[in-house]
């Protein structure tokens, strides 16, 4: 009898089906019906309906950030003799000619793959929630920490031409300063930032729950 009991699958306790809610300013868990806290006085919510929409929205204004980043030059050099407009693209190439191989398959990963990577990754997984997928709960999970680990990489482009513009300033002789494609790249990679963070992951496993049922 203790055999047959213990092979039965056990049920995951959690808060909401406990019938708690935390708050998420101070972590402090109150009964599901209340709903202010009574340390902090935040609104209780144990889940955003409007999360997901948000997610879109961030996602979509990063997007469109995005296109004219590539398509703009991002680096502006100017010298006695002439005027130089990079992209991003475009500088990796020159570097590349230079020889700069390695840093130039930087540039590339950290300003073309890891972005695109995100739009796709967090689509991905918005889309999870509405449509049964492969993956399973834990794996998407791990999609989403990774998504948030490499976020803080995407700028290194626009940092690199903050440190190029900050040193190269020789008056008439030679110039560096950033290009239009600076800003947009950098709004697009804070609005995708946006977009990861109101992405709630507990809807995963939400979704799995419902799928079991």
């Amino acid at each position: 009898m203790d055999d047959m009991e213990s092979a039965r699958p056990q049920q995951t306790v959690t808060a909401r089906g406990s019938g708690l809610v935390a708050c998420t300013r101070c972590s402090r868990v109150w009964p599901a019906d209340r709903d202010i806290c009574g340390r902090c006085h935040a609104p209780l919510q144990s889940r955003d309906p409007t999360a997901l929409s948000r997610v879109w929205a961030w996602m979509a204004v990063g997007i469109i950030c995005y296109i004219p980043a590539n398509l703009y030059p991002m680096l502006l050099t100017q010298t006695l003799l002439s005027t130089s407009k990079s992209t991003i693209i475009g500088g990796a190439i020159e570097l590349i000619h230079h020889g700069a191989v390695g840093i130039a398959i930087i540039i590339i990963v950290a300003s073309v793959l890891i972005p695109m990577g995100k739009f796709v990754a967090i689509a991905y997984l918005a889309l999870s929630l509405k449509h049964q997928v492969k993956l399973s709960a834990a794996a998407r999970h791990r999609l989403y920490e990774y998504v948030e680990f490499i976020g803080r990489w995407s700028m290194i482009d626009v940092f690199v031409v903050a440190i190029l513009s900050s040193l190269v300033q020789l008056s008439a002789v030679a110039a560096i300063n950033p290009g239009p494609a600076a800003i947009t790249f950098a709004l697009s990679v804070i609005f995708t930032m946006l977009s990861a963070q109101s992405f709630d992951p507990r809807s995963i496993w939400d979704a799995e729950e419902e799928d079991t049922e």
